[in-house]
């Protein structure tokens, strides 16, 4: 079970656009407790298995168009849920087989005090390609040394980290060898709400290819990280996901990956109410985006804008008698970075960014994210008692 602490303050400096976003992050206010066992395109390099038409024929999803259609009773229930039962273990065994454990090392820190125990972490993932590339949460393996993937039938094979994008907790890994199986990529933008879909993976890392299932019960969740960013447009279910779950796919009745699982939650983020049924994916359409572009160049891109900042919410406002309610403000500028050819200076406060606001519902690192590297942005600073817009 994975919980994160709450940060107290927000610091993000925003590097290259081909490398991602490295900096320290540091604030936040939201508290959550959440169980995390851890978006242009183009013609991908390699086939990642694109979502084929598939039919269903009406016996498997529940039809039955020979029996009579006055036929009611227990009898007629009972047809129903067989059927109903036989779809959902063809979507498993379709999709099953590409399911893997993966299992990593994080290696132990040296310091004065000698150096500490290496640690042992585990989640799951799913073969996207038959040249053995694997999509995975990032928090399974960011921080590692050492990355296996344990195939359904038991097989360990070794694997390598390809890429991450942590701001949607995505990474991809490649295995050498044969594959057991390919799963097929889905269209998540067709789920609507009450769907029937199937979480598959390694709770607790002991529980290979275990299967669970649920409904869709929303779609579009944006949930704030504490980290100064949100994941946007998860996918909201019901079926049980567990540590070690995380990086597994959430399958629909076709047996088509509609989302990758990435975490739980256990507990109300304003209050200590325990919950139950609150799972989170991240939707198959932003994940092949993401896999696509890693597994092309070794990386996914993201905006450089070339600033350290602290994020400013009412709170912090009110604390600090500052001139804005919501936005950022400039700690430090990189000198060769696209804010300061800009004119944008340090104690300069961005509130709007590309004609979005940054608010309550939408933050810093999110509407920088809706654009690419080489895109020019207006600007609106508060600078000296007045708001300033310049291009980026």
């Amino acid at each position: 079970m994975y919980a994160r602490r709450t940060p107290v303050l927000l610091i993000v400096f925003v590097v290259a656009g081909c490398a991602g976003l490295v900096g320290a992050l540091v604030g936040g206010a939201a508290v959550y407790s959440a169980v995390r066992s851890r978006l242009s395109a183009g013609s991908p390099a390699v086939d990642i298995s694109p979502a084929t038409e598939v039919i269903i024929p009406a016996r498997d999803a529940g039809i039955t168009p020979d029996s009579p259609q006055e036929e009611s009773g227990d009898s007629a229930l009972q047809l129903s849920t067989t059927d109903f039962q036989t779809t959902i273990t063809r979507a498993v065994e379709r999709t099953g087989p590409a399911v893997v454990t993966v299992v990593g090392v994080v290696r132990g820190q040296q310091s004065i005090f000698g150096r500490t125990m290496d640690t042992p972490v585990s989640g799951s993932g799913v073969i996207i390609s038959d040249q053995g590339y694997i999509l995975t949460n990032n928090y399974v393996v960011e921080g590692t040394s050492e990355v296996a993937v344990i195939l359904a039938d038991g097989d360990q094979l070794p694997a390598e980290v390809i890429g991450a994008e942590k701001y949607a907790d995505l990474a991809v890994l490649k295995t050498d060898g044969d594959v057991p199986a390919v799963a097929s990529i889905g269209d998540s933008e067709s789920l609507e709400p009450g769907e029937t879909v199937i979480a598959i993976g390694s709770p607790l890392g002991d529980f290979k290819n275990t299967v669970t299932v649920g409904v869709v019960s929303a779609t579009g969740r944006m949930f704030d990280t504490g980290e100064g960013y949100e994941i946007e447009d998860l996918i909201q279910t019901d079926a049980a996901i567990n540590s070690g779950n995380s990086g597994g796919p959430l399958v629909n009745l076709a047996g088509e990956v509609v989302g990758i699982n990435t975490f739980v939650l256990r507990g109300s983020i304003s209050g200590s109410a325990p919950a139950e049924g609150l799972g989170f994916a991240i939707p198959s359409n932003t994940a092949g985006m993401v896999a696509r572009q890693i597994i092309e160049n070794g990386f996914f891109a993201r905006p450089y804008l070339g600033v350290r900042w602290l994020q400013i919410t009412p709170q912090i406002a009110a604390a600090y008698r500052l001139p804005v309610q919501w936005g950022v403000y400039i700690t430090q500028l990189d000198p060769d970075g696209p804010a300061a050819a800009a004119g944008l200076r340090e104690g300069d406060f961005i509130i709007n960014l590309g004609g979005i606001p940054l608010d309550g519902e939408t933050s810093y690192i999110n509407a920088l994210f809706d654009y690419q590297p080489g895109d020019t942005i207006p600007v609106v600073v508060y600078r000296d008692g007045e708001q300033i817009e310049t291009e980026v």
